[in-house]
């Protein structure tokens, strides 16, 4: 049997990376859950705390300081936390604050002109509102690609509560199949910060990992939904009245005359069409090693100036900022909207989207002091040690640092910043399968049992009316099925198909 990985000759094992971990964690939870302090604060200061903690800096950390900040960095090691934190910040901004502002327009545009209810409707039409659980299923999947989770759901849960109104049961279904859709391409598909995040801390192709996610997202999902499906006849929740909407307003989601809305070919573009670029770019990659698909283009040369202008549309951000355009045109078009207006409607998405950028670069900047104290390296050496499998090693990382702290975009940062150096070509590991399961892996982990220090719990709680107590039963243990049935998923396809 081939082992998970090998480690590189003579590197070393120490305890005190984990002390530094452990006590991080520790500080993070205490400051979110009891100091009330703000994620992007706490993560901040945990950042801080990390490079306080290390003895050395490695000097490849250093070297990415300015010129005039190294010497004092190198002979002041708070100065070198606080400038390396700085460095790590604004890295991780840099990968993805383009795509999530992009992204947050999209979502903006496809509430307001209608194209998401379009999109419903459809889904709705094919299947039947007898299976209108399973259609609002297939359509938050396919429409939460590019719109954040807090936003799904505030998009998608006043039409299930409409939908309540419509057929007279089964509420919870349709609120947690939403959930269930929509939690899954939250962690496992770009352009969502998370993600974003994991493609570039574990070097894989973001095309790639976007199909990954979608395939290996299916089961899990499903899973989820057949829980839900059982729970939903054996709990019963109300619809309950929420501040500002009335049962008149809940009808007229589901009553507007088609006219209002966009048509379904334009609803779907500004989603469809940056997955098909950025799958595209993706093949154009991986046909460069392909002679057949060469030699059609004439040869090398032909061929290059061909996959140049794929892989330039499939560029997450241009493709989303196509994506955009087109979403911000129906906007204009549906709505009559001058576009001198457009600016006053773009600054909520906008600011929505600065605050998931500031808190995700502060959990790249956590990560990467984490990986600067040398907790990855020593993670590594004692999967080593013991043989610990990195596609389990990375969901259980991701588990406990969601549980501790909350949020699954962090999570995710931090544990594919830990478990990058156990899958490092560069630093002698020889990986027995695709290092996309370790992606799939920690993203699967980390959206596991969400509860109180988790504001998309609140998000469900409060938006679909529903009690603490019934939304532990219902949000808390569908998150965690199918968190539990996606690690099976991957760590199966990393046996039977390890180099797919």
């Amino acid at each position: 049997m081939i082992p998970p990985l090998a480690l590189a000759p003579g590197t070393a094992s120490s305890h005190w990376p984990f002390v530094t971990l452990a006590v991080c964690v520790v500080f993070i939870i205490v400051a979110i859950t009891r100091l009330r302090l703000p994620a992007f604060l706490a993560l901040v200061l945990a950042a801080f705390l990390a490079g306080i903690l290390t003895p050395i800096f490695p000097p490849a950390a250093i070297d990415r300081l300015p010129a005039s900040l190294r010497a004092d960095a190198r002979e002041n090691a708070w100065v070198a936390a606080v400038e390396l934190t700085s460095v790590e910040f604004g890295a991780a901004a840099g990968s993805i604050a383009i795509s999530i502002g992009l992204a947050s327009i999209i979502g903006l545009c496809l509430m307001q002109s209608g194209a998401a209810d379009k999109v419903v409707r459809r889904f709705l039409a094919v299947a039947g509102e007898e299976r209108a659980g399973i259609a609002l299923l297939g359509s938050t999947y396919l429409l939460s690609i590019p719109i954040f989770f807090d936003t799904m759901i505030m998009l998608m849960a006043p039409l299930a509560r409409a939908l309540r109104l419509r057929t007279g049961r089964s509420y919870l279904l349709y609120l947690m199949a939403i959930c269930c859709a929509g939690v899954v391409t939250h962690s496992l598909t770009v352009p969502h910060p998370g993600p974003l995040a994991m493609v570039d801390n574990l070097r894989v192709d973001s095309g790639l990992s976007l199909l990954w996610g979608l395939v290996a997202g299916i089961i899990p999902c499903l899973a989820g939904y057949a829980f839900v499906r059982w729970l939903d006849g054996r709990m019963e929740v109300p619809l309950r009245s929420l501040d500002g909407s009335s049962e008149r307003d809940l009808a007229a989601i589901t009553s507007r005359p088609e006219s209002e809305l966009p048509s379904f070919l334009w609803s779907v573009a500004p989603i469809l069409l940056p997955i098909l670029l950025i799958g595209l770019g993706s093949l154009a990659k991986a046909a460069a090693n392909w002679p057949s698909v060469v030699a059609a283009f004439g040869g090398g040369e032909g061929y290059a100036m061909f996959s140049r202008i794929l892989i330039a549309l499939g560029n997450k951000n241009f493709a989303l900022l196509i994506g955009a355009a087109i979403a911000l045109w129906v906007l204009v078009r549906q709505r009559g909207i001058p576009w001198r207006d457009l600016g006053g409607m773009l600054e909520s998405p906008i600011a929505t989207a600065a605050v998931i950028i500031l808190i995700t670069a502060a959990g790249g900047a956590f990560g990467g002091m984490l990986r600067h104290a040398g907790v990855g390296d020593a993670i590594k050496a004692v999967a080593v040690q013991y043989s610990l499998d990195v596609v389990v090693l990375g969901w259980v990382t991701a588990f406990v640092i969601r549980v501790a702290q909350g949020s699954a975009t962090v999570a995710m940062l931090t544990a594919s910043s830990i478990l990058w150096p156990l899958i490092d070509p560069a630093a002698g590991v020889t990986l027995a399968y695709n290092p996309m399961y370790v992606f799939l892996a920690i993203g699967f982990g980390a959206f596991a049992c969400s509860w109180m220090n988790d504001s998309g719990f609140w998000v469900v709680s409060k938006l679909g009316g529903l009690t603490e107590r019934e939304t532990l039963r219902s949000f808390t243990v569908a998150l965690t099925t199918m968190s539990v049935v996606g690690l099976i998923v991957v760590w199966i396809g990393s046996r039977l198909l390890p180099l797919l």
